[in-house]
């Protein structure tokens, strides 16, 4: 019986990506080993212990590095056969084993952010039997316990959509420490995960975290957090005491943008963890005592290590001629610069002021000519090539400005008004769905692709996701209704190519989950969400304070995609409801109709 280790397969594999890779033999049953990687991470060591279920009688190695910078004295040993350990860049390792027909070798392995030594006490701590199904069956157990946080009644479709997107919300973020609660930081040391080395003041009398990464902020700042602060409260306490950690650790002393296995890797803009923040502290998810978490936020809000900031600052925009994907920044910037004063209430009031100026900088890039948002110069004057439909025109990433135009979620009603107010602004939006964008526009932008288009609308993308509940703002309300149903018919499906782009770590499934029960958090930061239109019959949500929401339906059907009514506890509600009337407990009930 012969099984093969290979160090030299992954995930975007390209030349190069292996930086070392070394494995050792400890004794006839055990190996352990790691491998350095520069890729999406560029500086990681995963360490690895693995176990074999009976001894193996021999075992080898192979090295197939193209080119060893120094051999060293090794040649005197055929490492090849029985030697005890190898290094390289492109190493593989092979076990022999002496079995009788149909016996199976059964492996078991241990991965840890730190060392060889902790992987092998995460082994033996998390799997230290050998029985298979005990151990899946354990799994089963505690993803069966996250979801049935939220039981729903729905048609068989809509259930599977519906519980695929609970399962793929809450993959990431990732646990990123062993079981002695050690982790690797972004200083390159090794720190325990608790409030005494790093964030200094305990979450409500924890004195421990768990730390997380995994952290795609661009896309999971807009609803997969927003979501944990109703179904997972203290994990997502926990991830932003992973962030702060990120924070007092990085040699830029900023929150994370896009962090992964200690490592920045800088990807996408803003700067969204003080969404992330602001948003838990609001909702009561985090310590309103806790100033170091404001302290993390407002000195990443005037951080130039932020693209494009320090022009952001002085002129009030981002200019396209110094710092690509300009109005995308502007527009992002000014959102955060938002949540962040809405920190400033707490800890800091006189500091709030400025940053609300700051907020309303999106009016800068704003063309009146075009009616659309538009990349500015340095010099003050609007860029003149300008395509509306391009999502690759400078001055947008991921978009173009038909979508981007459309996000100001922290001021919609401003919005409306910047935009030629109802009699423009409706027809705006529903353009934006009956139009046809040609294949030409998107060819050549990552992450956008006919599926996930609806006329203009580019659901299969982040920054769209708010846009169908801005007619809210305006006096037709029902349009979120018919556009959010046809999005939730349209754009999930319970078919292995069933999602209209990356789920992006969650933030795609959280939209769903949202929408399903009928609300949405347009701008987490504040505590209301938007209602919608939800394709449900019922909902019953467990809070971990020991509180149920129900979410009911009268008349649901296919069809009758329009609210005639939304209470709460048998009181009417207007189009938003609040994060404390969730949390409180009690019944929301929604009443269907199939016309307006």
């Amino acid at each position: 019986y012969f099984i093969s280790i290979r160090f030299n397969h992954g995930i975007y594999n390209y030349p190069g990506k292996n930086v070392w890779t070394y494995i050792t033999v400890i004794n006839d049953s055990e190996v352990a080993g790691y491998r350095q990687t520069n890729g999406w991470a560029k500086n990681r060591t995963l360490y690895f212990a693995m176990k074999f279920s009976k001894p193996f009688l021999h075992h080898g190695f192979q090295n197939s590095s193209k080119k060893e910078v120094y051999k060293g004295f090794w040649g005197k040993f055929d490492q090849r056969n029985d030697f005890p350990e190898i290094a390289g860049q492109q190493i593989k390792a092979w076990f022999d084993f002496k079995t009788e027909e149909g016996e199976k070798i059964k492996i078991k392995l241990a991965i840890s952010p730190v060392s060889m030594a902790n992987a092998k006490e995460n082994l033996y701590t998390e799997a230290p039997g050998w029985n298979f199904n005990q151990v899946k069956e354990q799994g089963q157990a505690l993803w069966e316990k996250e979801l049935h946080k939220i039981e729903i009644k729905a048609d068989e479709e809509t259930m599977q959509n519906f519980y695929t997107a609970m399962y793929h919300s809450f993959i990431n973020p990732t646990v990123y420490m062993d079981v002695n609660r050690e982790y690797m930081g972004l200083d390159r040391n090794v720190h325990k995960a608790d409030f005494f080395s790093g964030n200094p003041v305990a979450e409500y009398s924890r004195d421990t975290f768990t730390n997380y990464t995994t952290f795609s902020l661009w896309d999971t700042y807009r609803a997969l957090h927003p979501l944990f602060n109703i179904v997972q409260p203290k994990r997502n306490a926990d991830m932003i005491a992973s962030m702060v950690a990120h924070y007092d650790q990085t040699p830029e002393h900023m929150l994370p943008v896009w962090s992964n296995s200690a490592n920045e890797n800088w990807c996408m803009i803003g700067y969204h963890s003080v969404s992330v923040i602001a948003d838990a502290l609001v909702k009561g998810t985090i310590n309103p005592r806790n100033a170091h978490n404001f302290a993390a936020a407002y000195a990443t809000a005037f951080n130039t290590k932020n693209d494009g900031l320090q022009q952001y600052m002085q002129l009030g925009y981002v200019p396209e001629d110094k710092s690509s994907s300009s109005v995308s920044k502007t527009l992002e910037y000014a959102y955060d610069d938002w949540c962040v004063a809405q920190m400033c209430s707490y800890f800091a009031p006189t500091l709030k002021a400025d940053l609300m100026v700051r907020s309303q900088y999106f009016k800068n890039v704003f063309d009146a000519g075009s009616g659309f948002m538009r990349p500015r110069l340095s010099n003050g004057t609007f860029k003149k090539e300008f395509d509306v439909l391009n999502t690759d025109e400078p001055g947008f990433i991921e978009g173009n400005t038909w979508n981007y135009s459309l996000y100001i979620p922290h001021d919609p009603a401003a919005l409306v008004q910047l935009m030629g107010g109802n009699k423009r602004f409706v027809p705006h939006l529903d353009s934006l769905f009956s139009m046809q964008l040609p294949d030409s526009f998107f060819a050549e932008t990552e992450d956008i692709t006919r599926d996930g288009i609806i006329g203009n609308y580019v659901h299969g993308n982040e920054p769209s996701h708010h846009i169908p509940y801005l007619y809210n703002w305006t006096d037709k309300p029902w349009k979120t209704q018919e556009r959010v149903r046809m999005i939730l018919e349209k754009m999930y499906h319970p078919t292995p190519h069933g999602l209209s782009g990356n789920d992006d770590c969650g933030q795609m499934s959280a939209w769903y989950i949202f929408s399903a029960m009928g609300f949405y958090p347009v701008c987490p930061g504040s505590p209301d969400y938007q209602l919608g239109s939800p394709n449900i019959a019922e909902a019953v949500l467990h809070l971990e304070n020991g509180k149920t929401f129900i979410i009911k339906t009268v008349n649901q059907g296919t069809k009758n995609v329009y609210v005639t009514k939304t209470t709460l506890n048998g009181k009417k509600l207007a189009h938003t409801i609040t994060h404390n009337e969730i949390m409180n407990g009690g019944e929301m009930t929604f009443y269907m109709s199939g016309s307006r």
